[in-house]
């Protein structure tokens, strides 16, 4: 008699986000029972998922990753193999205007994830989204694995604390978690809160003749732009290896916002400068001037590298968003 494995059952903690509704993708034509949660299931928008068509397929469940019992009941009844930590205020912008939200969710959540996970014994695998935002100015300097936090932001700033609370369990409790470290990473999904889907978004409104002008903070901040579906294959990866490690994942090149900007308009056979108009309004306490990173690592052992960089994502996202009109 011919028997087949069981197939995993993977957790993904913020499932209606961008990264989420494409992990989940991913995971299940990889033959993944897929669960996610939200802190209401019941009435939280999974728009993500249904674009993708994978709404039906997958199991969702309520849970507050701020209230440890809540998780440890979540985890209970899932039993899943793997946890994807994908949840938590996810915008720089925003977390100077909510602080403590933003720091609570990240923080408290990953910490109630690993917690729950010793409590029941230390067998799921923990994968943990962290961010290059936590490095700070870069400047001259490429940053790797082994590169000290700066934060400039609350964002940045709970970001790293998670980092270091999942490098403390994986040696305390020896648990596998590890932490990807983050690359920008953009497409269709992005919420307009973004700059980048934004600048598409408005840039497709003036070529469509329904808005006239795009109004934005400092477009000569550079950073690292990726495409998101690449990404979210990283992250499986990563829980696929037999010693938890934490990565570096991005695509190696930083570019101004400008470019980015330019590349859109040109996409839309536009030029950009007739356009923007600077706001002052729109301009961050602090920012990172320039963020440079070499994810070198991930190529070595995961085999990973970015396909699509800056011009590419540009490209797709315009496509993307003209196609939606």
């Amino acid at each position: 008699m011919t028997t087949f494995p069981t197939p995993k059952t993977a957790l993904i903690c913020g499932i209606s986000g961008q990264d989420g509704a494409y992990l989940a993708q991913l995971l299940l034509n990889k033959g993944y029972t897929v669960c996610g949660t939200s802190r209401d299931a019941q009435m939280a928008n999974f728009d993500n998922l249904i674009r993708l068509g994978i709404h039906p397929q997958v199991k969702l469940s309520s849970m507050a990753l701020n209230d440890f019992r809540s998780v440890l009941q979540v985890l209970k009844k899932v039993q899943p193999d793997e946890i994807y930590n994908l949840a938590g205020q996810t915008s720089v912008g925003l977390s100077f205007e909510q602080p403590v939200e933003s720091i609570e969710s990240i923080t408290l959540g990953t910490l109630n994830l690993l917690e729950a996970i010793r409590f029941m014994g230390g067998h799921i695998k923990l994968f943990n989204a962290g961010s290059i935002e936590c490095f700070g100015d870069t400047g001259n300097q490429i940053a790797d694995e082994n590169t000290s936090f700066r934060p400039r932001s609350p964002y940045a700033v709970a970001k790293a604390a998670a980092f270091w609370e999942v490098a403390n369990y994986r040696e305390a409790y020896n648990l596998f978690a590890c932490s990807a470290i983050l690359g920008n990473h953009d497409s269709p999904l992005r919420p307009r809160r973004f700059v980048t889907q934004k600048i598409v978004m408005v840039a497709s409104q003036i070529a469509q003749g329904n808005a006239d002008k795009l109004y934005l903070g400092n477009v000569s901040i550079q950073r690292d732009w990726g495409w998101a579906p690449e990404y979210v294959e990283a992250m499986y990866l990563m829980l696929q290896q037999t010693i938890p490690e934490d990565f570096l994942i991005a695509t190696g090149e930083t570019h101004p916002l400008e470019e980015f900007i330019a590349q859109v308009f040109c996409c839309l056979n536009l030029n950009y400068q007739d356009y923007i108009v600077t706001d002052q309004t729109l301009f961050r306490p602090t920012d990172i001037a320039i963020s440079r990173v070499n994810p070198q690592k991930a190529n070595l052992k995961l085999g990973w590298q970015a396909k699509y960089k800056m011009t590419a994502v540009a490209q797709m996202m315009v496509e993307a968003a003209w196609n939606r009109e």
